[in-house]
C-alpha cells in the first residue's frame, strides 16, 4: 500500500492511488505526492525532527546534500513569518467567533424584552469585533497564501464567502444601530435580526471550515 500526501493541506491518504480529490481541501489527485510512510509525522512534525548531519556537521537534505543557506528575512517579511509561526490567525479568529454569538443573543433579548441596555451591550460587543476583523482577515489571507498556496477549491471559496458575509453583515448591523438606536422597536426589527442571524451562521461556517483544514477531518 502506498502513502500519498496532499501538497496543499497535508492530508495523508493510504492506498494504491491517491483519491480523486482531497477530502479536506478538495484539490485534484494530481496535487498528491507519494511519500515514504516513515516520513509521516507521529507526534513531532517532520520539519521539527533532527536532520542527519554531513561530515562537515551541516544538516543533510533527503538527497544527501547540505541545504542552501537560508535567506535572512527582514522588515515586513519577518513579521509575516512570525505571524505564521505563532498561529496568529487561529488565535485571533477566536475573538469574533466568541463575541459574535454573544452579540446576537443580546440583540435577540433586547428585541424580545424591549430592553435598551441589552442593545447597547450588543453594540459594544460588535465594536470589539469590527476592531479585530482587519487583523483576522489579514492573517487569514496570509495563511491561505503561504500555507495553502492560494488554492481556490470549493472549500476555500466557501470560507472566503463566509468571512465576507460575516464582515459585511457585522458592519451593516453596527452602523444601522448607530444611525437608529431604536431599530429593535421599529417595524424593521425583523430585518435587522435576520442580518444578525446571517452573520452568526456565516461565522459558524467559516469556523467549521477552518477546523476541518486544521484537523483534517
Amino acid at each position: 500500500m502506498k502513502t500519498w500526501q496532499c501538497s496543499v493541506c497535508g492530508y495523508i491518504h493510504r492506498g494504491d492511488k491517491p483519491p480523486e480529490k482531497c477530502p479536506v481541501c478538495g484539490v485534484a489527485a494530481s496535487r498528491f505526492v507519494e511519500i515514504d510512510e516513515a516520513s509521516v509525522p507521529e507526534k513531532m512534525p517532520k520539519r521539527e525532527r533532527p536532520m542527519a548531519k554531513t561530515r562537515s556537521g551541516k544538516p543533510e537534505t533527503d538527497e544527501g546534500q547540505a541545504p542552501p543557506p537560508a535567506i535572512k528575512e527582514t522588515g515586513f517579511e519577518k513579521i509575516k513569518s512570525l505571524l505564521l509561526k505563532h498561529h496568529a490567525h487561529p488565535v485571533s479568529v477566536h475573538i469574533p467567533n466568541g463575541i459574535l454569538p454573544a452579540a446576537v443573543i443580546l440583540w435577540l433579548m433586547a428585541w424580545v424584552f424591549d430592553y435598551d441596555l441589552l442593545s447597547k451591550a450588543a453594540f459594544i460587543n460588535l465594536i470589539f469585533v469590527i476592531a479585530a476583523l482587519p487583523f483576522v482577515i489579514f492573517t487569514g489571507i496570509l495563511e491561505w497564501k503561504k500555507k495553502y498556496n492560494g488554492t481556490l477549491t470549493l472549500i476555500f471559496k466557501l470560507k472566503i464567502i463566509a468571512a465576507t458575509v460575516t464582515t459585511i453583515s457585522c458592519i451593516i448591523s453596527l452602523f444601522w444601530y448607530l444611525i437608529d438606536p431604536r431599530i429593535l422597536s421599529s417595524p424593521k426589527a425583523l430585518v435587522f435580526m435576520l442580518i444578525n442571524i446571517i452573520m452568526l451562521v456565516s461565522t459558524g461556517i467559516a469556523g467549521h471550515i477552518g477546523g476541518k483544514l486544521v484537523f483534517k477531518d
